[in-house]
């Protein structure tokens, strides 16, 4: 029988860098004894490096399936309750599990991912348009369903997805996100996930990936044209280059990066590894039919495209002829690319660093701020 020491656990505990995977576990066993040995089970080491490769999809979603004998009405979650730096993460073992609408599913979260819009969110770059506070941040998930709205028609009990459960990035995201036990999102959001991807590796795609295919679409590429990536070994990068390359049919692709990184740019599938250190892009004498700039130097990137061609520029001012766009997440661009995945064709970048362990969070966060993350940078386990 569960005994519950509520008294010997504080409500909140300020998340830190220094707090170790040990001591998080510990404090959450006193309260969730029976989870204990589950917590020690998928503990993870940085033996996780790019490009692995799961060998059964089926036994982990069984096995993560096994865990939820029931749903509580709390959980655990990562939670902020201002505006600022790292240090306003928390955590909160009693926040309460989202109810789940009609089109919804409730997803047992394995692992989540970070992106750089999280970092904004969390610092109030667009409070106008966010979710009231408290928050539970995360937009990228993977897991296992664990209850289905009335309305859902594809999804059932126990199917292994992965989804960007944010429709529009900066239009209102879910209050209670994906760093926690459990979310809840729309089935329209969702994909199966791919059979060969295990859970770390599909959570550090889906609004990366959707970024890299709708920024490509909006620019109308298509097999025979050339392409220059700025950032080519980021989370959003490293995914443009193999849809390029893969899905439609690029002529030749180019990518920026920093030394240590040009190898991993040719294995994805750039013709041209660029070594933004020693030289500058901006003064090659090629040119190229789109720039797909995922840093933030639109005004260089203008000088090195075609005339009539396109810029896409995900961050930073924007000169023209370059745009910007919001990803809109869509769990069809999931479906329509999981066979590319599932053939190994186009393979996720997770960053040798992870993934980091829940209570890892914060220093998870300064990390993906520095801009020098390789590929996505995953938390797993999540309680």
């Amino acid at each position: 029988m569960e005994t519950t020491m509520t008294t010997a656990v504080p409500k909140l505990t300020t998340l830190h860098p220094r707090i170790s995977s040990n001591s998080f576990s510990l404090r959450f066993s006193l309260t969730f004894p029976a989870k204990k040995t589950a917590l020690v089970k998928h503990t993870c080491s940085p033996s996780h490096i790019p490009l692995r490769v799961s060998a059964s999809s089926q036994s982990q979603a069984a096995a993560e399936a096994t865990k939820v004998s029931s749903i509580p009405s709390e959980m655990k979650a990562c939670v902020y309750g201002e505006y600022g730096g790292v240090e306003v993460l928390k955590f909160d073992d009693k926040v309460s599990v989202p109810e789940v609408k009609e089109d919804q599913v409730l997803i047992k979260v394995v692992a989540a991912a970070l992106n750089p819009v999280d970092a904004k969110r969390r610092q109030g770059k667009f409070k106008a348009t966010d979710s009231p506070l408290p928050t539970v941040p995360g937009y990228d998930v993977a897991g296992v369903v664990v209850k289905v709205g009335n309305q859902v028609k594809e999804l059932k009990e126990g199917d292994a997805v992965y989804g960007n459960i944010n429709e529009k990035a900066l239009e209102g995201p879910k209050q209670s996100g994906s760093l926690a036990e459990y979310t809840a999102v729309e089935e329209k959001l969702l994909a199966l996930k791919p059979k060969n991807l295990d859970f770390i590796q599909a959570a550090g795609l889906p609004l990366a990936i959707e970024t890299a295919y709708e920024g490509l679409e909006r620019t109308g590429f298509s097999a025979g044209k050339s392409i220059l990536v700025l950032n080519g070994a980021g989370g959003v990068g490293s995914l443009v280059i193999q849809l390029a390359k893969h899905v439609f049919g690029a002529s030749r692709i180019a990518a920026t990066s920093s030394t240590g990184k040009l190898e991993l740019l040719k294995s994805l599938g750039a013709d041209l590894a660029i070594d933004y250190t020693k030289e500058n892009f901006e003064d090659l004498p090629e040119k190229f039919d789109v720039v797909y700039d995922a840093i933030g130097q639109c005004d260089k990137a203008v000088k090195v495209v075609k005339e009539g061609g396109s810029v896409v520029a995900l961050t930073g001012a924007v000169t023209p002829p370059g745009f910007r766009f919001v990803v809109t997440s869509n769990g069809n661009t999931l479906k329509t690319l999981n066979p590319y995945l599932e053939s190994g064709k186009i393979k996720p970048v997770v960053d040798p660093k992870g993934p980091f362990t829940f209570s890892q969070v914060a220093e998870a966060f300064s990390y993906i701020e520095t801009n020098r993350a390789t590929g996505k940078v995953v938390i797993h386990p999540i309680p």
